[in-house]
């Protein structure tokens, strides 16, 4: 028999969520409030090649997309408590080791 945990791959899946989407929100709001694109360093003039509200259309998303990750891993997290600690598996013929 092979045990396998179960509510430690959701709980590491939901720790894996909050770091990117926590990540991907803190730069969307950097974007937002003093950020701009890598244009503009090499455009005689700003917002040239990307407007304003191209960039924060983008920043909005940023923020959006990381927030979804860390709401998945607050119900992930809510939901690791249903679940057994561990499953055990029978091994195949031939997968003994």
């Amino acid at each position: 028999m092979e045990k396998i945990k179960v509510r430690g791959l959701v709980r590491s899946a939901g720790w894996i969520f909050v770091a990117w989407g926590g990540l991907v929100a803190v730069k969307g709001f950097w974007d937002v409030f003093l950020g701009e694109p890598e244009a503009n360093y090499y455009s005689l003039n700003k917002w040239d090649f990307v407007s304003q509200k191209q960039w924060l259309t983008w920043s909005g998303f940023e923020i959006t997309y990381g927030l979804a990750c860390v709401a998945i891993a607050l119900v992930l997290w809510k939901y690791a408590p249903r679940l057994p600690e561990f499953i055990e598996k029978r091994k195949e013929k031939g997968q003994e080791s």
